[in-house]
């Protein structure tokens, strides 16, 4: 599903990073720690096609999206890539019903309300969608998050310190909710994070120094 090959990337005037070669199978967790400025969410960036590799390869899919425009890559992630963020982005003028479909009007296609409530449903937030981002606690937001990067049923999902800001009831329940999430999908999931609350959970991790 994911792999990657001597990925290397700087920044204008920067440091650059030099990247492990990563691995992800359809249905695995990968998990990517580091302290800061070690270039984890960089990494996370560049698995997105938010930021375009220096030299390597990213494969998802088969497809090495380092190759791609930014047009095209803007429409691969959109149907093969899901990401939840440490802080959850909305608009404050729509409701979170609003901002759920907010993705598929901008791609040119909808997502039933059927769909959205029953994933919302099933992450225990359906009771949020009629109230506006501002009304929602920390946890609730990074419960819609998941929703909205799950919903177009990605082969990749990418989390970036989905956790960090959250206490430990709050942290493993969102962490659970990935890992389920993935596993039900059939998706691979990558979570990039500094949170070591996470590392006897998951087997699979890569380490940036």
């Amino acid at each position: 599903m994911l792999t990657t090959e001597n990925v290397q990337f700087h920044y204008k005037g920067a440091k650059g990073f030099q990247f492990p070669d990563l691995h992800c199978a359809a249905g695995e967790i990968l998990l990517v720690t580091g302290q800061s400025g070690c270039g984890k969410t960089t990494l996370l960036h560049l698995l997105a096609g938010i930021l375009t590799a220096d030299k390597g390869a990213i494969r998802i899919h088969d497809t090495d999206i380092t190759g791609l425009s930014s047009a095209e890559k803007d429409q691969f992630r959109a149907k093969n890539i899901g990401l939840v963020y440490q802080k959850a982005h909305f608009l404050a003028a729509l409701s979170v019903m609003d901002n759920l479909k907010l993705p598929g009007w901008l791609g040119h296609h909808s997502y039933p309300a059927k769909t959205i409530t029953d994933l919302s449903d099933r992450l225990g937030v359906a009771h949020t969608l009629k109230k506006y981002p501002a009304q929602l606690s920390i946890g609730e937001q990074q419960r819609i998050s998941i929703v909205r990067a799950v919903i177009n049923q990605p082969g990749l999902l990418l989390a970036d310190e989905p956790t960090s800001a959250l206490d430990d009831q709050n942290c493993f329940e969102v962490y659970q909710l990935l890992r389920e999430m993935a596993a039900q999908q059939g998706a691979a999931l990558v979570i990039v994070t500094h949170d070591g609350r996470l590392k006897d959970k998951i087997e699979n991790r890569v380490h940036l120094s």
